[in-house]
Protein backbone atom coordinates (compact mmCIF):
# COMPACT_ATOMS: atom_id res chain seq x y z
CA UNK A 1 0.00 0.00 0.00
CA UNK A 2 1.31 3.45 -0.96
CA UNK A 3 0.22 6.77 0.53
CA UNK A 4 0.49 10.16 -1.14
CA UNK A 5 -0.34 13.52 0.36
CA UNK A 6 -1.38 16.63 -1.55
CA UNK A 7 -1.69 19.92 0.33
CA UNK A 8 -3.02 22.90 -1.59
CA UNK A 9 -3.32 26.51 -0.50
CA UNK A 10 -5.81 28.83 -2.18
CA UNK A 11 -6.03 32.61 -2.25
CA UNK A 12 -9.60 33.86 -2.08
CA UNK A 13 -9.50 37.54 -3.05
CA UNK A 14 -12.43 39.73 -2.05
CA UNK A 15 -13.79 37.10 0.34
CA UNK A 16 -15.68 39.03 3.04
CA UNK A 17 -16.93 36.35 5.44
CA UNK A 18 -16.37 32.78 6.57
CA UNK A 19 -19.76 31.94 5.09
CA UNK A 20 -18.62 33.15 1.67
CA UNK A 21 -15.37 31.20 2.09
CA UNK A 22 -17.34 28.00 2.77
CA UNK A 23 -19.48 28.65 -0.30
CA UNK A 24 -16.46 29.24 -2.53
CA UNK A 25 -14.64 26.16 -1.23
CA UNK A 26 -17.83 24.20 -0.72
CA UNK A 27 -18.28 20.66 -1.78
CA UNK A 28 -14.66 19.51 -1.51
CA UNK A 29 -15.57 17.02 1.22
CA UNK A 30 -18.51 15.70 -0.79
CA UNK A 31 -16.70 15.56 -4.14
CA UNK A 32 -13.47 13.93 -3.01
CA UNK A 33 -14.43 12.26 0.27
CA UNK A 34 -16.70 9.79 -1.53
CA UNK A 35 -13.76 8.16 -3.27
CA UNK A 36 -12.68 5.12 -1.21
CA UNK A 37 -8.98 5.88 -1.73
CA UNK A 38 -9.15 9.57 -0.72
CA UNK A 39 -9.44 11.35 2.62
CA UNK A 40 -9.85 15.14 2.62
CA UNK A 41 -9.85 17.88 5.24
CA UNK A 42 -9.45 21.62 5.60
CA UNK A 43 -6.03 21.55 7.22
CA UNK A 44 -5.09 25.17 7.73
CA UNK A 45 -6.06 28.84 7.59
CA UNK A 46 -9.49 28.01 8.99
CA UNK A 47 -10.07 31.48 10.42
CA UNK A 48 -8.58 33.38 7.50
CA UNK A 49 -11.07 34.94 5.09
CA UNK A 50 -8.70 35.18 2.13
CA UNK A 51 -6.77 31.90 2.41
CA UNK A 52 -7.79 28.26 2.55
CA UNK A 53 -5.61 25.17 2.89
CA UNK A 54 -6.79 21.64 2.11
CA UNK A 55 -5.03 18.30 2.43
CA UNK A 56 -5.85 15.16 0.44
CA UNK A 57 -4.49 11.76 1.47
CA UNK A 58 -4.52 9.26 -1.39
CA UNK A 59 -3.89 5.53 -1.05
CA UNK A 60 -3.31 2.90 -3.69
CA UNK A 61 -1.57 -0.38 -4.51
CA UNK A 62 1.15 1.31 -6.59
CA UNK A 63 2.94 4.65 -6.76
CA UNK A 64 1.75 5.34 -10.34
CA UNK A 65 -1.90 4.87 -9.30
CA UNK A 66 -1.48 7.20 -6.32
CA UNK A 67 0.29 9.79 -8.49
CA UNK A 68 -2.42 9.57 -11.15
CA UNK A 69 -5.26 10.12 -8.69
CA UNK A 70 -3.37 12.90 -6.93
CA UNK A 71 -2.72 14.66 -10.26
CA UNK A 72 -6.38 14.30 -11.21
CA UNK A 73 -7.44 15.93 -7.93
CA UNK A 74 -4.95 18.77 -8.38
CA UNK A 75 -6.07 19.42 -11.97
CA UNK A 76 -9.74 19.50 -11.00
CA UNK A 77 -9.04 21.89 -8.13
CA UNK A 78 -7.06 24.22 -10.42
CA UNK A 79 -10.13 24.54 -12.65
CA UNK A 80 -13.00 24.08 -10.21
CA UNK A 81 -12.32 26.31 -7.20
CA UNK A 82 -13.38 29.95 -7.11
CA UNK A 83 -9.91 31.07 -6.05
CA UNK A 84 -6.26 30.95 -7.08
CA UNK A 85 -3.88 28.14 -6.13
CA UNK A 86 -0.89 29.70 -4.39
CA UNK A 87 0.88 26.52 -3.34
CA UNK A 88 0.70 22.80 -4.00
CA UNK A 89 2.86 20.45 -1.95
CA UNK A 90 3.17 16.72 -2.67
CA UNK A 91 4.80 13.99 -0.64
CA UNK A 92 4.88 10.20 -0.52
CA UNK A 93 4.95 8.28 2.76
Amino acid sequence: MHIGILTMTFALPRCDSLKEKRQRMGGLHQRYGRHPAVAVCESGARDSLTTSEWTFVVTGPSVPEVESLRSEIEDRLQRGVDGRVTEAHREML
